[in-house]
Formats: C-alpha cells, structure tokens, sequence
C-alpha cells in the first residue's frame, strides 16, 4: 500500500508530467476513454462540488464513480462508485497489477521512473471505474490541473471552483499564475462551468474560454441572493439533520420550481452547490436524460461530504463539536464566516494543525481571534507544523496558543477546558481532521 503524506513527497519533474501518464495508461488499454467524465478543478470547494454532482447523478439512476483526494481516514474513499468506497480486495488487487506495469515500463527504460502516488492511485481509479462500467465520472484534480494526472480525460463538462492562494511552491505566486494552472482542464469548443470570483483568475478564465472557443455555463442563475435581512440559510431542527444545520432555499432549474436543502452549511458551499447544479443541467441537456429537476432536488439533499463544518452534538460528558477542513486562508475564511453566523455568542476552544508548507501565519490571524483557547497540535504527517512552530506563527494574533504534541491528548485537553456553553472546533489540515474523525468515532 501507499505511505500517507506521499503526495507532494514528489519532485515538481516526478509530479508533472502527462506524458508519463498516457504511457502508464497506453499500456493498461487506456481505462480512462472507456467512461465518460466530469473535471473539476479549483482551490476550494472542488471536493464539495464532486460530491454533490455524483450525489445528483447517482439519484438520477445513473452508475456514477467519485474520484477524490485526499482521505480523511481510509485510502478507499478516494475511490468510490454509488458512495461506496472500493473494496480491500479490489483496491490491493488493482494496486499488485497496476504496480506490475509500472514496474515493467521502467524497465523497459519507457518511464524514467516509478509512477508517484497520486499517478497510481489515478491509474488504479480509471481501471476501477472502466471494469466496473460506470455511466459517467466525477474527477476532482488532485493538484492544480494542466499537469494533473487526472487531465488525460476528455471531459463532457469542466468546472473551476473558487481559486486562490495554494501549493505556491508548485503552481506559482499569484492569483493569475495559479489559475492559469487551474484553467489547463478546459477544452477546446469543450463546455466549461465558472462563477465569477477574484478579477485575476477571472481574466485568466475568461481569455482562456475565448482562446480555446469553449462553451462557457455561467453557475450564477443557481446561487440564491443572501443578505444580512434576506433569508435565513440556517434552519435549525429539521429531520435532515439532528444538529439542525441545513441551508434550505427554492430555486428554479430546468423550468421547475425546487427546494434547494443541503447539509453543506456556509456561504461558500452555496456556490459549490451552484456549480454542481450548473454541471448538472448541462449534462441533462447531453444524451445524460435521467437528470431532472427533481433528480437535482433528491442528489443535493442525499449528498453527504464529512469534515465540511461537521456537527457533532454535544453528548453527556462532550462539549459540541464542529470539525472543518480549513487548511489554507480561504478555507479559514470560509470556516470564521461559518462560525460567526452560528456560533456568535459562544466560547470557542480551537485545536489547530497543519502542514508546515501551508499559509499558517494568516491562517491563525483569520480564525484565532474568535477563539477563548487555542491548543495547537501535530498530526501523524511528516509535512506537520510542530505546535511550537504554529506558536511562532500565531505570535502577531495575540492569543495564547497551548502546545499538546498528541492529538488524541489536545483533543482531551479541549474537552476537560469546555464548559456546558463551549463549542470545540477541529480545524486545519485534513491530516489533523481525520485523525481526530477516526479518535471521536465520527461518521465518514
């Protein structure tokens, strides 16, 4: 199997590069033109919009695949076909045969070197997904996107989510540059699924569009008007969810009149719901006919996507918990706007954890301030900050930042702080969130 944490483990020269690719999959008869596909790139959001558009797609009757990364506890989420992760044996088996041709081409001397973690978890996924004969595939780029390995497809549809700031080290310094990286999935005359965001990306988007003559789908019309005296998003108490976190809003697709609910709670996820919808009448109007309005209504209601400002009630003994992957400053963002909304009057104890090639500075200056405590902690990665070296970073917040090494200990440390009133939020990189998932026994 895999080592965790492998990912960027690789040289920017082992890591992108398409060429390889397409050898590894030439040999293995090319599964990833033997289903049709969805692509999704972005810096936030692009696991949340996958989500919801395979959850669409698969109330549409249809086989959908869910390709995604990276896990929050098992390597078999990745990998998914109707929301069920592969099977051990389907994974290990794939994995031993993928391997073997791998192996063999650079003995050949026709690859230079091994495929890296994320080529062969894409190759074992496409071989998966093309055996299985699904009906249609929702990718999520693993990084970037021109030279992401998931970019040897023909998408139907290709989608950008919000981009901003990450992974500087390998997709560039600026806004425009990193979304010059994002915009390489869009085809040529191919139909591609924005909404308006920073003007840098959006100027890069838009000439891209108009370079390559595609088809841009404008997700804007699916986005409901929010504002501070408008509807309230947050409707406590429903059946859908026990810790009363839905956002509930009508919306009109395909000439039908719908109730937007979804467990995506945030402003941000309203957009990445958006998205999925916009991707999702395209490709009805495709030879994709199953997909209605009421397909869309069903699919957005049943999709499920864990560590997204997930609510645990609080329990006898446990104070209430949120977990959130908020692993760079828009994700942090996103989560402090979360957090103001529902929790404005309530102490916060954070546990914070990172990797250290992550932007923890403005992170800790976004979301600090909000806390009573912060407890900074290390999860089992090799890239992790040490708490110390989110101590140093958090210095200019002002808040004090208590050191606990062990996340299982940090997390005891929040609940002994806790009062009756207190809301703990686990919060930082996805690496930390699956660890304390897998600690608390939190559903995936």
């Amino acid at each position: 199997m895999f080592a965790l944490g492998q990912e960027l483990a690789q040289t920017p020269t082992h890591k992108f590069d398409l060429k390889h690719m397409r050898v590894l999959l030439q040999a293995m008869d090319h599964p990833e033109r033997r289903f049709p596909s969805v692509l999704i790139a972005g810096t936030n959001g692009k696991g949340s919009t996958a989500a919801t558009l395979a959850s669409i797609l698969r109330a549409s009757g249809l086989k959908t695949g869910l390709y995604t990364s990276p896990h929050l506890i098992r390597i078999n989420e990745r990998i998914q076909i109707n929301g069920e992760p592969i099977s051990d044996g389907n994974f290990a088996s794939l994995q031993g045969e993928v391997a073997v041709i791998a192996e063999a081409l650079v003995g050949q001397e026709k690859l230079p070197w091994h495929p890296s973690f994320f080529e062969m978890m894409t190759a074992i996924a496409f071989e998966h997904f093309a055996r299985e004969k699904v009906d249609l595939t929702v990718l999520e780029v693993g990084m970037g996107g021109r030279l992401d390995a998931t970019n040897v497809v023909e998408p139907r549809v290709s989608v950008i989510t919000d981009i901003s700031l990450d992974h500087q080290k390998f997709l560039g310094d600026t806004i425009g540059e990193i979304a010059r990286e994002k915009v390489g999935i869009i085809r040529p005359r191919g139909a591609v699924v924005t909404l308006p965001q920073q003007p840098e990306a959006n100027d890069v988007i838009g000439n891209t569009i108009l370079e390559l003559g595609a088809r841009p789908l404008n997700a804007v019309p699916y986005v409901p008007p929010v504002s501070p005296h408008s509807a309230q998003y947050l409707v406590p108490g429903t059946a859908q969810d026990e810790a009363g976190l839905v956002s509930r809003y009508p919306l009109e697709v395909l000439g039908k009149q719908i109730t937007v609910e979804t467990r995506l709670v945030g402003r941000h996820q309203l957009r990445n719901v958006a998205l999925a919808i916009a991707a999702a009448v395209e490709l009805s109007q495709q030879e994709f006919h199953s997909i209605t309005a009421k397909t869309i209504e069903s699919g957005i209601r049943e999709t499920r996507w864990p560590g997204r400002f997930q609510v645990i009630p609080a329990l006898p003994g446990w104070p209430e918990i949120v977990i959130d992957v908020a692993h760079n400053p828009a994700g942090a963002w996103a989560l402090r706007s979360a957090l103001s909304e529902r929790y404005e009057d309530r102490p916060l104890i954070f546990v914070f954890g990172a990797m250290r090639d992550k932007a923890i500075s403005e992170m800790t200056e976004i979301l600090f301030p909000l806390a009573d405590r912060v407890i900074a902690t290390r999860p089992a990665n090799p890239r992790a900050a040490a708490p110390e070296e989110i101590q140093r970073a958090a210095a200019r917040t002002g808040v004090d930042v208590e050191d606990v090494e062990d996340v299982q200990q940090a997390i005891e440390r929040a609940r002994a702080l806790a009062s009756a009133e207190t809301v703990v939020v686990i919060t930082g990189s996805i690496y930390l969130v699956g660890e304390a998932m897998r600690w608390i026994g939190a559903d995936v």
